[in-house]
């Protein structure tokens, strides 16, 4: 597959907290030194505490 955020070819991938995209290792090692991304983390943890299994995200930010 090809990563839905930088267009690499991966055989590795997984959903980005920021949104629905599938995204290589690469671009999550990215996502992860972001300092939004405890933000995301909680977000989601509290949708899904909430009942929201199929939680969109806060959005990726312009500079990821």
């Amino acid at each position: 597959m090809k990563c839905e955020r930088c267009g690499h070819d991966t055989r590795i991938h997984t959903m980005s907290m920021f949104n629905t995209q599938e995204i290589c290792m690469t671009c999550k090692r990215r996502e992860k030194d972001h300092p939004a991304y405890a933000k995301a983390v909680k977000a989601e943890i509290a949708a899904v505490r909430n009942g929201i299994t199929n939680f969109p995200g806060i959005g990726k930010p312009d500079d990821l």
